[in-house]
């Protein structure tokens, strides 16, 4: 299994719709950077997050998520001390049957106590990622919507997979915006 550079995500993108929409080369003046990287590419935050409040006295249970547990907002957006949001990416992906993608915070939000988690995209998954921010500090944080937030690397396999998540129909497939847990 190799990660795989930058000439490979660009091409996979321009002629196989891996990425939509595709920014060429990391953009950075005055914004948190986005676009291809050496051996990734750095996603954008879109303008939608949901933000954990416990003003409902509403449980976080995976089982029987309820829209109770959060707000809704739009735009840049500050996230409470020691609390969570759930938001998406800019970004469409589409990943190759021989492809799994592992992502990372970025270090600027990681360096302000901004944790950052996506769990793997699978082969043959499809959709905007569900983004996972959490904010291990004290006092409050902001997030810049349509900025980047996290790097994608894309490991390229031996050989395919004999089972995707496209084979198994996995729940979270071709999902749009945040979406929430389900069973």
């Amino acid at each position: 299994m190799s990660i795989m550079p930058d000439h490979w995500i660009r091409r996979m993108a321009q002629e196989h719709g891996m990425i939509e929409p595709f920014v060429e080369a990391q953009k950075r003046e005055k914004v948190i950077s986005y676009g291809l990287s050496s051996y990734g590419y750095d996603a954008r935050v879109a303008d939608e997050f949901h933000i954990f409040t416990d003003v409902d006295s509403a449980v976080v249970d995976p089982k029987n998520f309820s829209a109770d547990s959060f707000v809704t907002r739009r735009g840049d957006i500050i996230i409470p001390p020691n609390s969570f949001a759930l938001a998406h990416t800019v970004e469409y992906f589409r990943i190759p049957r021989d492809t799994l993608v592992v992502c990372l915070g970025k270090s600027t939000y990681a360096r302000c106590g901004i944790i950052v988690n996506v769990t793997p995209l699978e082969p043959e998954w499809e959709g905007q990622v569900t983004i996972e921010i959490s904010n291990t500090t004290p006092l409050p944080a902001r997030i810049y919507a349509n900025e980047g937030i996290c790097q994608f690397l894309f490991f390229r396999g031996d050989s395919p997979c004999e089972v995707s998540y496209a084979d198994r129909a996995g729940k979270y497939m071709r999902q749009s915006g945040v979406t929430p847990p389900r069973l």
